[in-house]
């Protein structure tokens, strides 16, 4: 495989990239595990909320077919001295898409071209269900670093009817009836206009974390508002349109809890949650949520339900099990020629450990 001198970046009025839009489209169409974070629509907004800049890759490979790699770097002398990232942390995993799927040649073309390409770091956040290519493909290399981690697939095949009576475990049906009995009322919208009501709720869950994972108050905010601000929402219902649904369910005449999930031709991908504890508790919001959501994903004909990443939790694991999401063990990818990551690490280890924190 060979990296094309093509490059794709940000469009601009007046310039025509090299890869164009159209053809990048074409591209994640044809790979059916391609997430929506993967999209070009997606870059798209990571470049006009965070101060990024398209550094998208093109490639050819040997057979003829092409692929892309979606790439961003921060703007200004801190892009070109920093990391070209795919995807940034809390903007969803990157990897290259293509024709056929990602092989584990495609991921050993694509590390080449990096290790040799870039003058600074890498990191690669792929797709879950490609953690064997991955895998494979890094082995023995010492310029690439992996990060373990750990997220949850819902494999939709068959329909929802298969879905529910057969991968839903039976007290998770009990609860999704338990809601619709109790009138909780889900609502899903595309066009951003309950961005306000899901980012409110979102926002009064940064306590709630930071009291459950023994952190204070003030870092969990600030965290929360640095990953997740309000007009991060609003660019993604803007950008992706119908790609972008969030869904609330009220309950007694109160938002209960939040979903925002991201859904492209194949792959629908539950993102961001958030809730009023008590309320959703009294509820069972949140069953009913994903269980419309997954019957929504299904009628679109989605192939696969990712529910993101889950760590260490297994109170968090339990909750996606119960839908019938299976675990997948793979990693994030540093490429860098100091281990700096390695060290980045073992600061935030000290950190956690000094403030008593704890996944949940």
């Amino acid at each position: 495989m060979r990296a094309a001198s093509r490059t794709c970046h940000q469009l601009r009025p007046g310039y025509r990239p090299s890869v164009g839009r159209d053809q990048w489209r074409r591209l994640f169409n044809a790979d059916l595990d391609a997430l929506p974070s993967q999209a070009p629509e997606w870059v798209d907004a990571l470049c006009a909320q965070r101060g990024y800049r398209d550094a998208s890759r093109l490639y050819e490979m040997p057979d003829g077919r092409c692929a892309v790699l979606p790439l961003v770097r921060r703007t200004g002398l801190s892009g070109w001295l920093g990391t070209a990232e795919s995807m940034p942390s809390s903007w969803g995993f990157g990897g290259p898409i293509a024709p056929g799927g990602v092989t584990t040649d495609l991921v050993g073309g694509v590390l080449d071209d990096l290790c040799r390409a870039l003058t600074c770091r890498a990191h690669l956040r792929p797709n879950p269900l490609h953690a064997s290519a991955w895998a494979s493909a890094a082995a023995g290399r010492r310029s690439v670093h992996r990060l373990p981690r750990r997220a949850h697939v819902l494999d939709l095949a068959g329909g929802f009817d298969v879905v529910w009576n057969e991968r839903f475990k039976a007290a998770t049906r009990t609860k999704v009836r338990r809601a619709e009995r109790l009138g909780v009322v889900v609502r899903t919208d595309t066009s951003g206009e309950l961005v306000g009501t899901f980012h409110e709720l979102l926002r009064r869950a940064f306590d709630r974390w930071a009291d459950q994972q023994h952190e204070p108050r003030w870092m969990a905010r600030y965290r929360g508002r640095y990953r997740d601000p309000l007009d991060k929402f609003q660019v993604l219902a803007e950008r992706l349109g119908d790609g972008c649904r969030i869904s609330v369910a009220w309950y007694d005449g109160r938002p209960a809890a939040a979903v925002l999930v991201l859904q492209s031709a194949n792959v629908a991908h539950y993102t961001r949650g958030a809730m009023d504890k008590p309320l959703a508790a009294s509820s069972f919001a949140n069953y009913l949520l994903h269980a419309r959501a997954i019957q929504a994903a299904c009628e679109q004909g989605c192939r696969s339900y990712h529910m993101g990443e889950s760590g260490s939790s297994a109170g968090l694991s339990r909750f996606k099990e119960n839908f019938g999401a299976r675990a997948y063990s793979y990693a994030e990818y540093r490429i860098e020629r100091i281990p700096v990551s390695r060290y980045e690490a073992m600061a935030k280890a000290v950190v956690k450990k000094a403030i008593g924190f704890r996944d949940v």
